[in-house]
């Protein structure tokens, strides 16, 4: 993916979704973000990140944004908040796969959450019995992407953590294997997996190597 005109970011407004649009200008990639409201509006346009307005659950917003102009690669971290109302998880995200599928893009990073699909093995009952609803529409979105024909990869990190990155990130094709992540490390995954053709069709769990659930035995994906 040399030169691309765009990669899409939605949800750069916070979280993941901020630390990965930090990664992408560090990189000098050209990005575009997808926000809901004016709030963040100048941080990014500081960081030269073009900005455009809309919400993820109006197709007709989606579409003004992605297709405009050639854009190769989306990555989506939405997901709303229980104040939010209508969660983005599925529809938001379905209305981006749908949109990207008209604009040809070429590839769509996907950040879910261990829990979803398979993974579920990875968590307590008590923690998937609090966040079963959320999971169901991740997972959703999860198997929406995989029908769209998309190259797709699905990255699920475990517990977040808004702290500086450790750089022991590490991703792992394993679904039974939980704990937790910086947000930073998640991102430097991100950016890594867009450039990986290795990345291409995978659904891989991200966590720190020092702060696993556990010890299981595992094999952690190459990215490079």
């Amino acid at each position: 993916m040399t030169n691309p005109s765009y990669i899409f970011l939605a949800g750069a407004s916070r979280g993941v979704g901020r630390e990965i649009a930090h990664c992408l200008r560090q990189q000098q990639l050209k990005v575009k973000a997808l926000l809901r409201s004016e709030a963040t509006r100048a941080d990014l346009e500081a960081m030269q990140i073009e900005v455009v307005l809309g919400d993820a659950l109006r197709v007709s917003d989606v579409e003004n944004a992605m297709l405009s102009e050639g854009i190769t690669a989306v990555v989506s971290t939405i997901g709303g908040l229980p104040k939010d109302g209508d969660r983005a998880d599925y529809l938001g995200n379905k209305n981006l796969i749908d949109a990207a599928v008209k604009a040809g893009v070429q590839k769509f990073i996907l950040i879910s959450s261990i829990g979803s699909g398979d993974s579920a093995q990875a968590l307590p009952p008590q923690a998937l019995a609090t966040l079963g609803s959320v999971l169901a529409e991740k997972e959703k979105a999860e198997q929406h992407l995989i029908n769209s024909g998309l190259i797709y990869t699905i990255i699920r990190p475990g517990g977040l953590k808004s702290e500086p990155a450790t750089n022991n990130g590490i991703l792992t094709e394993d679904p039974r294997v939980a704990g937790t992540i910086h947000r930073a490390d998640v991102a430097q995954l991100v950016c890594r997996c867009l450039n990986s053709e290795k990345a291409n069709n995978k659904i891989l769990s991200a966590v720190d190597r020092q702060m696993m659930y556990g010890q299981p035995d595992f094999v952690a994906f190459d990215v490079s």
